[in-house]
């Protein structure tokens, strides 16, 4: 029998067969995907083979097959960092969820995401989330940011769950399609999906006053099937986002604005930071570049998974001479 890996608990797997029935699976001894040593080796999104097992108790399944994935999404664990975790796969796009201070997220985080889903070939989205509780100084901010990446040419979405502003946009584009939520802890990925499919009541949680931290509400990736004919995988917020092992000359082919002056270097091999006639540093200097973009790949480049988490976009923009708007 053949379905689709709907939740992962790392012994168990449910499965959907293609009938529409759910199986709780486990995994027939120890599967080897070809060049990736990961801690989960079958994830959510993955379409599997298995035989039904009946015991006097329940029916479960054996999984003895993972088909060829379309594409996948993986982070290195910041603390086992010769491991990498797949957090799901067989995806149409990601929408990664950003709050500007309820809790913060980091330009520094938001472009290692979108390094690593240019890198597996899957459409990222930004959901500036939250909105009506911005401040006059937060809104700044968030618009900022959201200039900062239109520019380079990601759809960004501004969206209020609890006010319900700008969640028909997203509906109408997940329809046909399977979605992956991501973000920080207490982005408000649940209490977004409960506005999408209210019969859903997935758990949600309060921020913390005092850390301006979400607390863990998913605990393993899940797929939810939706009412409008649409496909979500809600993940658990991630804290750290560690880059998969990258050559250093590939990296800025993952910034796309990047990508477009690269063949203006003078030097083929340019990795954009002391070489001379440098195309990318040009722009940067020219605040064609953003610079918190460029202090990004910066830090990917020279493998700093420790101090990233900590950035503020504040003083890359003060080092910018855009006038704030």
């Amino acid at each position: 029998m053949t379905g689709t890996v709907y939740k992962s608990t790392g012994s168990w797997y449910t499965v959907k067969s293609k009938n529409g029935d759910f199986v709780e699976c486990r995994m027939k001894g120890k599967f080897r995907i070809k060049g990736i040593k990961s801690t989960n080796p079958i994830a959510v999104g993955d379409i599997v083979d298995y035989e039904l097992e009946e015991t006097s108790d329940a029916v479960t399944g054996m999984i003895h097959n993972i088909h060829e994935r379309k594409n996948y999404i993986v982070r290195k664990s910041v603390n086992l960092s010769k491991q990498i975790h797949i957090i799901a796969s067989n995806i149409d796009q990601v929408f990664l969820l950003i709050t500007i201070d309820n809790p913060p997220t980091t330009t520094s985080f938001i472009d290692r995401f979108l390094v690593t889903a240019e890198a597996y070939g899957i459409e990222a989205i930004l959901v500036f989330n939250k909105i009506d509780t911005l401040t006059e100084q937060t809104l700044d901010d968030q618009l900022y940011l959201q200039h900062i990446y239109s520019e380079i040419g990601y759809k960004c979405l501004r969206i209020s769950s609890t006010e319900n502003k700008g969640v028909d946009k997203l509906k109408e584009m997940m329809i046909g399609k399977v979605s992956m939520f991501s973000g920080h802890s207490g982005v408000g990925k649940s209490t977004l999906v409960n506005a999408l499919e209210p019969s859903l009541h997935l758990k949600t949680s309060v921020i913390s006053e005092q850390s301006k931290q979400g607390q863990h509400t998913t605990t393993f990736a899940e797929m939810y099937d939706l009412s409008f004919d649409a496909r979500i995988i809600d993940t658990p917020g991630i804290k750290g986002f560690g880059i998969v092992d990258m050559e250093p000359s590939e990296i800025s082919g993952y910034f796309p604005e990047f990508f477009r002056l690269k063949d203006q270097c003078k030097f083929n091999n340019c990795l954009h930071k002391e070489e001379p006639h440098c195309a990318i540093k040009a722009a940067l200097e020219k605040d064609e570049i953003a610079w918190s973009r460029y202090n990004s790949y910066l830090k990917i480049l020279e493998g700093d998974e420790e101090h990233y988490r900590t950035d503020t976009y504040g003083e890359d923009r003060a080092a910018s001479d855009e006038t704030r708007k």
